[in-house]
């Protein structure tokens, strides 16, 4: 090759991008160092504006210096996607025993909830919760005790933490127990199961002491 006749091409690859000088070997020659700053302020500028992308710089053979300095945007694939918050993971509550069984003095639990037909989570926390305070006699009802009579009435769960948030703020038929996982029957709980769902506990209580 004859020095200023042969064609030359120079190519930078580094992290931000690609980098291209092309023309003559003299001219390369001659605009090396020139290009070097170009291509230093070129990243820099890049960086402090947040690009990650491909940065060109082209020269022609040409009597002038560089001919054009091209600053190309980074593709959708390669800009950074917006922060976004981890999804709130409500927590791993396990069933707690609790007598669900028929006894003299109280029907099981399956046969209270056939009677009471709850149609929605809401209803089936306020069955739940009904039975384990009118019939266990318990003051209150923890979340697991809940996932108890799901399994015993063999119903898909949902999320108890936010079925009973939901009820407290919407439905009112329960209230925050003394613990985070822990609720209590309202009054008006206790009024929608008793009289506003279709079974009725006195329909019970006629049934056991007059059996047909």
């Amino acid at each position: 090759m004859s020095s200023g006749t042969s064609e030359a091409r120079f190519t930078i690859n580094v992290k931000e991008g690609i980098v291209e000088l092309e023309g003559k070997e003299s001219f390369v020659d001659k605009h090396l160092d020139r290009f070097e700053e170009i291509f230093k302020a070129a990243v820099k500028e890049a960086i402090a504006s947040g690009i990650r992308g491909k940065i060109a710089l082209k020269t022609q053979a040409a009597p002038s210096a560089l001919s054009e300095v091209q600053e190309v945007s980074a593709t959708p694939e390669q800009k950074q996607a917006p922060a976004k918050h981890a999804p709130r993971v409500a927590p791993a509550l396990p069933p707690i025993p609790v007598d669900l069984k028929s006894a003299k003095d109280k029907p099981g639990l399956r046969e209270f909830y056939a009677e009471k037909k709850p149609a929605n989570h809401y209803e089936k926390a306020a069955v739940f919760a009904y039975y384990v305070t009118k019939f266990n006699k318990q003051q209150e009802v923890k979340y697991g005790e809940i996932l108890s009579c799901y399994e015993e009435v063999n119903e898909k769960k949902p999320s108890v933490t936010d079925i009973v948030k939901n009820s407290i703020r919407y439905k009112g038929w329960l209230e925050q127990g003394s613990d985070k996982f822990s609720t209590r029957l309202t009054i008006s709980g206790e009024n929608f199961v008793k009289f506003d769902l279709p079974g009725k506990e006195q329909d019970y209580a006629r049934h056991q002491s007059n059996p047909t």
